[in-house]
């Protein structure tokens, strides 16, 4: 039977860590794009796995962490691997009918998601009517930052937004399995090496069965975006995210991945020379403001 999960607040050190990990995000999303003109995105996340679990798998013999002794955690580790691989599956081919734009408002309603299912799976996880005054401001911020959807006008565009509703589901039940199984007790190396080695065959297929294929060589800053991606985000990101969520209140982790999406623009901005709008400084106060009305002492 898995320990009863950790629901307590966060302390400084996480705090500075998750800020962190969002930042790190943010600009992963800019690394998507610099490698997505070599690379399509399905065999860009298929070999993104593949590559992480090799070292992943190399760090855990080093740290000779045991990842093969029998210890309840197979059938949730499948479930974990299985939603990591929709999650992506959904978001690349959401892409194809809707906009990024709408995407991110869309896939953003996982903290919602995570903070329902809290109420139910983690024991003493749940909000007060002013965490969720908060966590409705940061979603207000990131409205804000990327702008009200308008009505889907096609069918295709609405399956599109409907498909980034469903990651962010995935998402959100990916970080509650692990939070709510015998996953709460095993290394997040091995909670991590469950989704990657899962997700490998998925994507793969995914890749194979919407027709991708690479032209030509990738150029050095899709190769290094890539790397960006592989070395850095998968391998050592997620599994800092996955200890943070055995750890603390996974509802109040929940709301600082709002801050990702605003690294992510301000990424852009920073290396791909994309607009800024003034709404963007409210939009930043907003979400901030939310995270302070969750985290605050009750």
């Amino acid at each position: 039977m898995p320990s009863a999960p950790s629901s307590r607040p966060l302390d400084a050190l996480a705090i500075i860590v998750t800020v962190g990990l969002c930042l790190s995000w943010g600009f992963n999303n800019v690394s998507i794009k610099l490698a997505l003109h070599d690379i399509p995105p399905l065999t860009q996340s298929a070999a993104r796995s593949a590559i992480a679990t090799v070292a992943v798998f190399a760090w855990t013999q080093c740290r000779g962490i045991a990842l093969f002794k029998r210890d309840g955690t197979l059938a949730a580790g499948l479930l974990a691997g299985v939603l990591f691989a929709l999650e992506f599956l959904l978001i690349y081919r959401g892409l194809v009918w809707t906009t990024a734009t709408r995407g991110v408002l869309f896939l953003y309603l996982a903290p919602f998601f995570v903070v329902i299912g809290s109420r139910w799976l983690v024991p003493g996880d749940h909000f007060s009517g002013s965490q969720w005054l908060g966590l409705s401001l940061s979603f207000v911020g990131i409205v804000i930052a990327f702008g009200l959807p308008t009505p889907a006008t096609d069918p295709h565009q609405l399956l599109g937004d409907l498909m980034f509703v469903g990651a962010g589901a995935a998402w959100a039940a990916t970080t509650l399995a692990i939070k709510a199984s015998a996953l709460n007790r095993a290394s997040p190396e091995k909670t991590l090496l469950y989704q990657l080695v899962v997700s490998v065959p998925l994507l793969g297929a995914g890749a194979l069965i919407f027709g991708e294929r690479m032209d030509h060589m990738p150029s050095a800053v899709a190769v290094g975006a890539f790397a960006y991606q592989t070395l850095y985000v998968v391998s050592i990101t997620f599994a800092v995210w996955f200890a943070l969520i055995v750890r603390y209140s996974t509802a109040r982790l929940s709301v600082f991945t709002f801050l990702s999406p605003l690294f992510g623009v301000a990424a852009g901005h920073l290396i791909l020379n994309e607009p800024l709008t003034p709404a963007f400084a409210l939009a930043v106060a907003l979400v901030a403001g939310g995270i302070l009305l969750v985290n605050r002492p009750r």
